[in-house]
């Protein structure tokens, strides 16, 4: 059973106002590295064109003080020559030729190349020893970033602490990320002079992105993930700011699905109001199954309502989603608690007896409920002051019905019991009369039914009798 030890709003789960999430950031590493050599024109291209928002780069710097585009100091994996940046000029470094015949390239190359499409845009990290060196790697930085005006297109990233200090000092208006492979390594003076961290995806968790979100610090993943399909699964239901990855393609198709949800934050606890189990979900994109499902008359705390292609999923943990039908705040339990296990019927009472695929849409009117025949209450959902159930053809509004109680025990609930539990002015007054006369008993024992007067004395009973055949006596009462 849920703990109540602490105190939530009163509120429906249908009044929630969703707002738009804010979706993430999608960084090509190094480009498209799986595509296209890495750090070349075609690499970024590829990113670009399978959605990047920013592609990554590193930079060295070379003996003539060129700001070479390179992960590595030694040429030799990506050019197939054993060639130190720092050790030679330029000139040298650009004769060597990568796998797909590109030229190494030089920042301002790559500025030069992309500087007519302003959706091209880049995140750079800067390489330097423990010792800060090269010293003018920042200084060199701001004069191709001035020249090429490139300001608004640019993010830092290191795992330097002193390049970032520099770039903070000289560029202050540039975001700048630190890159983190263990949390130990951000500390209070680390996030002086950052706008963000840069931390591994096999130690972020939400309430690590929480903490720094509340000290006003972006939150981006860098790939030690090799993009398994179980990592993204649940890397996507985290908070975060943006993701650095070898396969931009992947993450924009991610991205692309976490930007067509609605998102609202909440605490409260519910119970699960519905008699058949469902299955919980790593997340609500791609609805694939956990090992876990929701219980009938379960307690859960949800986090979050995500509105996703039509549907409403609860968060009730980490990685963990259920379909928001039938949760109903621990407020309401004991009204609803009637309703469980029993059945509703329509006896040509009221005019109103629709059926609606969906209890929030008005328009989604599918059927009507066949009079004088009860059906199973499958599902009961309260939605603002109103009461709905699903029946095996769709959802009605309980106003429109009448109710026979359920006398036996029903996966843990007597419905009759709870309806009896009540105080007498808050049990539901829409009970089926001709399947249970004896609940509406006169309030004491002098009281006779030989009197109809009497009616209006029952347990506070509204009873409507105008049944479509015209000579029942009790229309003439």
């Amino acid at each position: 059973m849920i703990s109540k030890s602490f105190t939530f709003f009163k509120i429906s789960l249908a009044l929630f106002i969703f707002i738009f999430a804010s979706g993430f950031t999608v960084i090509g590493h190094r480009g498209d590295p799986i595509n296209a050599p890495e750090e070349t024109f075609e690499s970024f291209n590829k990113a670009f064109k399978e959605g990047a928002d920013y592609v990554e780069l590193d930079l060295h710097v070379s003996k003539d003080n060129v700001l070479v585009v390179s992960h590595d100091r030694n040429l030799e994996r990506v050019t197939g020559t054993s060639e130190i940046v720092s050790q030679n000029n330029f000139s040298q470094i650009a004769t060597l030729k990568q796998k797909n015949g590109e030229s190494m390239h030089s920042l301002n190359q790559v500025f030069e190349h992309y500087k007519n499409n302003p959706n091209a845009k880049f995140l750079i990290e800067t390489k330097k020893t423990k010792k800060g060196n090269p010293q003018n790697m920042e200084s060199l930085l701001k004069q191709a970033i001035d020249q090429y005006n490139m300001k608004d297109r640019i993010m830092f990233h290191s795992f330097s602490t002193k390049s970032l200090q520099n770039e903070a000092e000289l560029m202050p208006d540039i975001p700048r990320i630190f890159i983190a492979g263990t949390i130990k390594r951000v500390n209070f003076d680390v996030l002086q002079y950052v706008t963000g961290v840069n931390l591994s995806s096999s130690i972020i968790t939400p309430q690590i992105i929480d903490t720094l979100h509340y000290m006003g610090k972006s939150v981006y993943v860098w790939d030690e993930m090799n993009e398994s399909p179980k990592k993204w699964n649940t890397l996507i239901n985290m908070p975060i700011d943006g993701v650095v990855t070898n396969y931009p393609a992947t993450g924009n198709d991610y991205r692309d699905l976490k930007e067509q949800s609605k998102n609202e934050k909440l605490n409260q606890n519910v119970f699960y109001m519905s008699t058949k189990e469902e299955p919980i979900y790593e997340n609500p994109y791609r609805l694939i199954k956990t090992k876990k499902v929701v219980k009938p008359l379960d307690g859960y705390h949800i986090t979050n309502i995500i509105k996703f292609n039509g549907k409403k999923y609860v968060q009730l943990g980490e990685n963990e989603f259920a379909n928001a039908s039938g949760f109903n705040s621990e407020y309401v339990l004991s009204e609803l608690r009637p309703y469980f296990g029993a059945k509703a019927i329509f006896r040509n009472q009221q005019a109103n007896n629709f059926l609606y695929s969906d209890p929030t849409d008005p328009s989604s009117i599918i059927n009507r409920l066949e009079p004088n025949k009860a059906e199973q209450i499958l599902t009961i959902q309260k939605i603002g002051s109103q009461t709905w159930l699903r029946l095996k053809d769709g959802w009605i509004n309980a106003e429109n019905v009448l109710i026979q109680l359920n006398p036996n025990n029903y996966l843990g609930n007597n419905s009759k019991e709870s309806y009896y539990n009540l105080p007498r002015g808050q049990r539901i007054k829409n009970i089926d009369l001709m399947e249970d006369i004896a609940i509406a008993q006169p309030d004491n024992n002098q009281q006779s039914l030989k009197n109809t007067d009497l009616i209006k004395n029952f347990n506070n009973i509204f009873v409507d009798y105008s049944f479509s055949n015209d000579n029942d006596s009790i229309n003439h009462i």
